[in-house]
C-alpha cells in the first residue's frame, strides 16, 4: 500500500495539485476503508473524527478531485447512492471488478473475475467500438439474508 501512496502523491503533484493535510485525510479513510464502499457521508464522518475542522464541502471537492484524476472512482448503485472506491492499479488499464449487491441488507461483495472479456471483444469488433470500461452489478440475496427469502 505504500506504493500505491507514493503513486497518489506523484499523480496529485504531476497535475499541479498540492498535498493539503485535508485531501491526505480524505484519501487516507478511503485507503484505511478498502473494500467498504463508503459513501461521501460516511467518508466526511470518518475524517471528521481525525480532524474536527473540516468541512463537508472540502470532503465533496477532494472526492471529487480524486476521481476526477483516478485515484478514486465512484460506484454508482442505480438508486442514487454513490460509494467510493480506491484504484488499486493506478497504472494499469484493466476493468474495474464487479459487485454483488444484497437487496436487504445492502452489503456489497467485490467479485475480482472479469468473465466479460471475450463479450467485450466481440462487441467492440462488431460495432467497430472502442470499449474502454464496463461495469457490472448482480442484485440478489447475501449468504447471511437469503435464508429470509426461500432460496
Amino acid at each position: 500500500m505504500k506504493e500505491n501512496a507514493n503513486n497518489f502523491n506523484d499523480k496529485l503533484k504531476e497535475k499541479g495539485y498540492k498535498i493539503t493535510f485535508q485531501r491526505k485525510q480524505v484519501l487516507d479513510v478511503i485507503k484505511d476503508n478498502e473494500g467498504k464502499h463508503l459513501n461521501s457521508e460516511e467518508i466526511y464522518n470518518l475524517v471528521k473524527e481525525k480532524s474536527p475542522d473540516i468541512g463537508i464541502a472540502t470532503v465533496y471537492r477532494t472526492l471529487s478531485l480524486l476521481d476526477k484524476m483516478g485515484l478514486i472512482y465512484k460506484v454508482d448503485l442505480d438508486e442514487g447512492s454513490v460509494k467510493y472506491e480506491l484504484d488499486r492499479d493506478l497504472d494499469s488499464h484493466r476493468h474495474r471488478h464487479h459487485h454483488l449487491i444484497c437487496l436487504d441488507c445492502n452489503e456489497i461483495v467485490e467479485v475480482e473475475e472479469d468473465l466479460l472479456d471475450d463479450i467485450e471483444e466481440k462487441i467492440s469488433a462488431k460495432h467497430n467500438f472502442f470499449i474502454k470500461d464496463h461495469s457490472v452489478k448482480f442484485y440478489g440475496y447475501c449468504i447471511k439474508c437469503r435464508d429470509k427469502y426461500g432460496d
